[in-house]
């Protein structure tokens, strides 16, 4: 979604909230810091003034000024600095929080179809470049405004024109060029993020596929795409650049311009008899050596193409709407079967999976679904988890709504083993941990008993203490599942929902496997989703699955 600049800062800084005391603390000493600056140079001034003969404060007065100036500049800009950034690592760990909690809500129907690396550049480079616009915007506009308007009254001082020309100068480098960069180069930025974004997620697919890649000899193939997102990458990156030099000789020459139109207006003026000569060196002084909050928000806008299309990104994840709600205070029954009454569902892309479908699941009962890939299996078992909810008709547990039923309860209530079993890169024994909290050893070894995975497992060298690789890959397709099924297992719910369990096992591990679900079944429902007719030899009932019907 395309949004205004405007609109995604205005989302941004509504997150500063809980930060405003620190925020006001920050910019008040940031304005303090550049008026020591400024009238640094302004004392400079007005010394060399006394010492050709023009009547001033006492020189030595001048000097310990100049010298309490410069120390107070120092460590007010570092104050200044180190409460920025205190405040934008806080709102960066705090808008992580959002997106993670968000990512929770998302999972898993929302993020099927998303490119995990370009989400992944969301959830680090994206969220890491928003510290750019809460430690170096926010505060610097603010700073920058205070400022201004007070030398503008100090130079309003000297004469009223001198003070509105420096109001000119003042919106010219700090407002006007900023904006006019911004619209030129706001599309480039967005372009550019999702042009990373892009690149990342083809990287992470060819490291992926790297041994397909060498084993089909098509290297060079992926190669060539690795270059070609990487230009793309690079292209835009150039054209932000030069959005950055053509902003940057811009407001160099509106500085060199209205410092040269203050010293003429004060000639004039000076001429005139209506500015005398100190007023006119103050003036001119004074505007030159003003222009440093300006300049700063001038030179934000060339970040700030990165970081609206960042915040763009962001908003993006955190504006998404969950596929169904995660239910808090439902009902809380026990389990007593399950049901689909005459169902209908699509997904987001509008081909209908399931078409007025009903299926009866008893209590205790090992009810099999079979049917060809593409017939709407794998999607009844993902309605009775509730990562989707139906389009017609209604999914029921123990006689209730599935729609009113608290979530943390259903999860309870269901045991989902998937076709794909992912393993984290972590010891066997935390991965099928996972599936019970603090489960003892003793636990965990007797679910991979009945996965018939325990045997396997010992036989390595470090047990139960092995690392599975990276999304699994020191183990076979078959062991994988078995994983899978071991967690299942642990995590001993009253209704047992198995997606293709033995599709990456031999006929022999088969058997083996289909026995142990068979000796289990006692105070369980299964629900076995397979293409293989030999899958529902053990079950008490079997449903035919085809185009989105059930017979």
């Amino acid at each position: 979604m395309r949004r205004s600049a405007l609109t995604v800062m205005g989302r941004l800084i509504g997150l500063v909230k809980p930060m405003v005391p620190v925020m006001i603390l920050a910019v008040l000493m940031g304005i303090a810091g550049y008026l020591c600056a400024i009238f640094l140079t302004i004392a400079g001034a007005e010394g060399l003034l006394v010492l050709s003969g023009y009547e001033g404060p006492p020189f030595w007065n001048i000097l310990i000024f100049m010298g309490a100036a410069a120390v107070l500049r120092g460590i007010l800009r570092y104050a200044e600095q180190a409460s920025n950034h205190y405040i934008a690592f806080k709102l960066l760990a705090l808008i992580r929080h959002k997106v993670f909690v968000k990512l929770r809500t998302l999972a898993p129907a929302k993020l099927e179809g998303k490119e995990k690396g370009n989400l992944i550049s969301v959830l680090t480079s994206d969220i890491e470049l928003l510290e750019v616009f809460y430690a170096h915007t926010i505060s610097p506009v603010l700073i920058a405004a205070g400022t201004s308007l007070i030398m503008i009254g100090y130079i309003g001082r000297i004469h009223p024109l001198l003070g509105l020309w420096a109001l000119l100068a003042y919106v010219t480098v700090g407002i006007i060029l900023p904006v006019a960069s911004s619209k030129a180069g706001g599309e480039t930025g967005l372009l550019y993020r999702n042009a990373n974004g892009r690149m990342n997620s083809f990287f992470l697919d060819s490291l992926r596929g790297i041994r397909e890649s060498i084993g089909f000899g098509c290297g060079q193939e992926r190669l060539e795409g690795i270059n070609a997102n990487t230009d793309e990458t690079q292209a835009l990156q150039e054209r932000l650049k030069r959005h950055e030099a053509s902003n940057r000789a811009a407001t160099d020459a509106a500085v060199l311009v209205f410092s040269l139109g203050m010293l003429a207006a004060g000639i004039v003026l000076h001429q005139s008899g209506a500015v005398e000569f100190p007023g006119l060196v103050q003036s001119v002084v004074a505007m030159m050596g003003s222009f440093g909050p300006v300049v700063a928000l001038s030179s934000l806008s060339n970040n700030l193409f990165l970081t609206i299309a960042s915040g763009n990104r962001v908003l993006d994840l955190l504006d998404e709407e969950p596929a169904a709600e995660e239910i808090e205070n439902g009902s809380r029954p026990d389990y007593q079967g399950a049901e689909l009454s005459r169902v209908s569902f699509s997904y987001e892309d509008g081909e209908e999976i399931l078409s007025d479908v009903s299926l009866k699941i008893a209590k205790n009962r090992i009810i099999g679904i079979h049917g060809k890939s593409g017939s709407g299996k794998s999607t009844m078992l993902k309605l009775l988890m509730r990562f989707w909810e139906a389009d017609s008709g209604r999914v029921l547990i123990s006689n209730e709504n599935i729609n009113g039923v608290n979530t943390g309860c259903l999860r309870n209530m269901e045991a989902y083993m998937t076709q794909d079993t992912y393993l984290f890169n972590d010891t066997l024994a935390a991965n099928i941990g996972l599936a019970k909290q603090g489960a003892s050893r003793e636990e965990i070894e007797a679910a991979a008993g009945k996965a018939q995975i325990h045997d396997f497992i010992m036989s390595l060298p470090d047990g139960y203490d092995t690392k599975a690789g990276e999304l699994g890959e020191r183990l076979s397709g078959g062991e994988c599942q078995r994983i899978g099924l071991a967690r299942a297992f642990l995590h001993n719910a009253p209704l047992l929902l198995l997606d293709e369990p033995t599709s990456n096992l031999d006929s022999l591990n088969e058997a083996a496997l289909l026995k142990v679900l068979k000796e289990e079944r006692r105070g369980r429902t299964v629900v076995l989703v397979s293409h293989r007719r030999s899958t529902m030899n053990i079950a008490d009932e079997v449903m035919e699955a085809d185009t989105g019907r059930i017979s």
